[in-house]
C-alpha cells in the first residue's frame, strides 16, 4: 500500500513510470520488518539509513521527519533520497516503527546533469550530498 500511494502521488517519471522507488517498515530499532517487491539494492541497505537517524536523532518527536541520500550512512548512490518517518504510539511517547520510502531523483546537482558523472574522483562532484535533515 505504501509504494502504491507512492507511485499513484508522484510527480516525478522515475517514481510514477520507471518505478525506481522503494518503500519498508522497520521495527524501533532499525531492522527491516516488510517490504514491498521494489528495487532490491534500495532495501539491502535502508536500513542503516533508519539506523543513523535513530543514533543522530534521540529526542525525535511525533510529526518528525528526516531526509538523507548519503552513500557512506545507508544510501546507494546521491539521486536515491530516503525519506525516514518514526510512528508513535498513541500517546507520542515511544517509537513503535519506523517507514521508509527511498526514491530516484532526475538531478540532485552535481557537475553533469543526472548527477553521476563517471569522472568524479569526490562526492561533491556527483551532487548534493543530504545526511540526516529534519
Amino acid at each position: 500500500q505504501m509504494g502504491l500511494q507512492l507511485q499513484n502521488t508522484a510527480v516525478s517519471v522515475n517514481i510514477k513510470e520507471r518505478l525506481d522507488f522503494s518503500c519498508a517498515l522497520f521495527d524501533a530499532a532499525g531492522n527491516l520488518i516488510a517490504n514491498a517487491p521494489h528495487m532490491p539494492v534500495h532495501l539491502g541497505s535502508m536500513s542503516e539509513s533508519i539506523k543513523t537517524v535513530i543514533a543522530r536523532n534521540p529526542g525525535m518527536r511525533p510529526g518528525d521527519v528526516y531526509v538523507l541520500n548519503d552513500p557512506y550512512h545507508g544510501g546507494t548512490h546521491l539521486p536515491d533520497v530516503t525519506v525516514v518517518t518514526p510512528v508513535f504510539d498513541d500517546a507520542g511517547a515511544r517509537v513503535l516503527f519506523y517507514v521508509g520510502s527511498r526514491g530516484h531523483h532526475a538531478d540532485i546537482g552535481g557537475t553533469t546533469p543526472g548527477s553521476m558523472p563517471p569522472f568524479s574522483t569526490r562526492i561533491e562532484e556527483e551532487g548534493v550530498q543530504i545526511d540526516n535533515v529534519k
